[in-house]
């Protein structure tokens, strides 16, 4: 029994130049980090969505004594009032989530607004745009996202849209300097040249091949959005009485002699493992999609 044997590769002519080197397709599941990501975002998930089953007290309200260490009433002990802290601890899960979920989406909205939409249109309205987002972009951030946040007043609105802000310059950059090469492919000069709008070139031609960097920077951004949040909530800003992991490090390094008792490590320790594991699963989840979604890792692959 005899097997066929394989063609021939393909040798190219003297002076023709060889080939270009078919691109192997990544999954991204298959990669390790993306795998620890997704596990540490889903338990982000999770405790946000068991919160209102699982913690027996209400995070707002007095439940026992003051200080409390941890008993089977009160998992993690009480806060300084007396609320219980395992039920803060489940709900800063859900307002972390939420800061997660809508910040990302809020800062690509202005992104697209001030990056996408003048870098199709062009002229004096692109001008303006770039040197609006040249100049958002010297500004420094952590800074202005503290003078803004102080003056917002005391709401975690406030604070979701202030980390929201701080987006929308590094996104509008990033996408509009994908616009500017998109602008001059033929499809989408037909497009503007049979009369399409800029939302129509958008959506028709625009979103498809912006998709996987959108993707990429709601992934980085959500990471950024946790961590900036809960530092602003550390700082006493936002609603005084919200519940997120911010607020729990607040209170808890407002006591002066907790270093010298074990209270640490059922008040300062779970939220600060929190937030460190929160980052960690989106940034992770923001590697592991790099090869895949990047448009910049593909073309140097």
């Amino acid at each position: 029994m005899t097997t066929a044997a394989a063609p021939p590769a393909e040798i190219p002519l003297e002076g023709e130049p060889p080939g270009p080197t078919p691109r192997r397709e990544e999954n991204p599941l298959r990669s390790p980090i993306m795998v620890i990501g997704l596990v540490l975002v889903g338990l982000l998930v999770a405790m946000a969505l068991v919160a209102p089953l699982v913690a027996s007290h209400d995070p707002r309200t007095i439940s026992g004594q003051a200080l409390e260490e941890p008993s089977g009433r009160h998992w993690l002990g009480t806060d300084v009032p007396g609320r219980d802290i395992f039920s803060q601890l489940l709900h800063g899960a859900r307002a972390s989530l939420v800061v997660a979920v809508v910040a990302p989406v809020l800062a690509l909205l202005g992104a697209v607004l001030i990056g996408v939409l003048p870098a199709l249109v062009g002229g004096a309205t692109d001008m303006v745009s770039n040197r609006l987002v040249v100049f958002l972009l010297a500004l420094p951030g952590i800074p202005l996202s503290v003078l803004i946040a102080s003056f917002a007043g005391e709401s975690d609105l406030a604070l979701i849209l202030v980390v929201a802000f701080a987006g929308v310059a590094p996104v509008a950059r990033i996408l509009r300097s994908q616009v500017l090469a998109l602008r001059q492919s033929g499809y989408i000069a037909a497009a503007r040249g049979f009369g399409g709008g800029p939302l129509y070139v958008i959506r028709r031609h625009l979103l498809p091949p912006l998709g996987p960097l959108l993707v990429v920077a709601f992934v980085y951004w959500a990471s950024v959005s946790v961590g900036l949040h809960a530092g602003l909530a550390f700082l006493g800003l936002g609603d005084p009485s919200g519940v997120s992991w911010g607020h729990m490090l607040n209170r808890a390094l407002g006591q002066p002699s907790i270093y010298f008792s074990p209270m640490w490590t059922w008040w300062v320790l779970p939220p600060g493992i929190a937030i460190t594991l929160a980052l960690l699963g989106f940034s992770f989840v923001g590697v592991g999609l790099e090869p895949t979604f990047n448009p910049r890792w593909l073309r140097s692959s």
